[in-house]
């Protein structure tokens, strides 16, 4: 994903000069391209991520759209003062790109998993959240972003995530059909939507499956139709199952019933991380295995 993201940041920046890329210290192999191509629009901050959003608060009051980038929680938890009130109280156009979403980083330990983010940055107003689920989704997120003024939190996998989508993404804030199905459907978010796609393939399960990147604002027309179509809807996210993805789901589906929108309260089941940390080291499918980030 962060491949995808910073090709499609480059074709972003070639057009629109606004484009400014901050990094804490980190990106070597990926970030190269956009310093060489933009060293006027382009800086490493160091370790020091708390001053860099507050660096790209200043850069954004200066009319630039600005992304800064680091691993999972270091450009996420670590900055949340600064995230709240330099930029999200000030509606300003910086983009939080933090690379290594859930157990990507799972060898490090649990300074690195980055589990806890989505239900942080989604509770903050001004703050749009998405997690797109493959290569496809980050390239229509990254020119979303590119194109959109305001705050924005965009969550990517680390490397080799696969190519689910077959067909051009047209509109990244919708719910993105991925398998039609009867009965069941699994809503995913983020880096587990080639895990959901190998699981109902590999059963031969006749489930449908949704990838959902944008969790805020959430598709709420999208959700009704599929809560027309679906008696069972699982949802799964590599993240804690409190407050993040299902529950912005369950919050949804709620609203929709109490406005009458649909008619019966489908039954959700909401897959996740867990209340707990995974305090050893593995890999990144061994940790998912572990914390119960897994389809029946």
């Amino acid at each position: 994903m962060r491949t995808a993201f910073i090709h499609q940041l480059l074709e972003e920046a070639r057009a629109n000069p606004a484009i400014f890329l901050l990094v804490g210290d980190l990106g070597y192999s990926v970030v190269e391209p956009f310093a060489e191509a933009f060293p006027d629009r382009f800086l490493n901050v160091g370790i020091a991520e708390q001053n860099m959003t507050g660096i790209a608060a200043g850069l954004a009051m200066e009319g630039y759209n600005v992304f800064t980038y680091s691993i999972g929680n270091f450009p996420t938890l670590r900055c949340m003062e600064q995230i709240r009130y330099d930029v999200c109280y000030h509606e300003l156009s910086v983009k939080i790109v933090a690379v290594g979403g859930g157990y990507a980083y799972g060898p490090l330990g649990a300074s690195h998993h980055t589990t806890e983010d989505i239900a942080m940055l989604r509770s903050i107003p001004n703050m749009r959240v998405c997690a797109p689920g493959d290569p496809a989704e980050t390239k229509a997120a990254t020119a979303y972003f590119a194109h959109t003024q305001g705050p924005g939190y965009l969550r990517l996998g680390k490397a080799g995530e696969p190519l689910v989508h077959t067909n051009a993404i047209t509109d990244i804030t919708k719910l993105q059909k991925v398998m039609d199905g009867e009965e069941t459907a699994v809503l995913t978010t983020g880096g587990v939507l080639a895990l959901a796609k190998n699981h109902i393939q590999s059963h031969q399960l006749k489930w449908g499956l949704y990838s959902v990147p944008f969790i805020k604002p959430i598709d709420f027309s999208g959700i009704g139709d599929v809560c027309r179509t679906y008696h069972t809807i699982y949802t799964i996210e590599e993240h804690q199952r409190f407050a993040g993805f299902g529950s912005a789901v369950l919050e949804t589906i709620n609203e929709l019933y109490r406005q009458k929108h649909i008619q019966s309260f489908p039954q959700v089941c909401c897959i996740g991380i867990e209340d707990l940390f995974v305090s050893f080291a593995g890999s990144q499918e061994y940790l998912r295995e572990m914390a119960g980030v897994k389809l029946p």
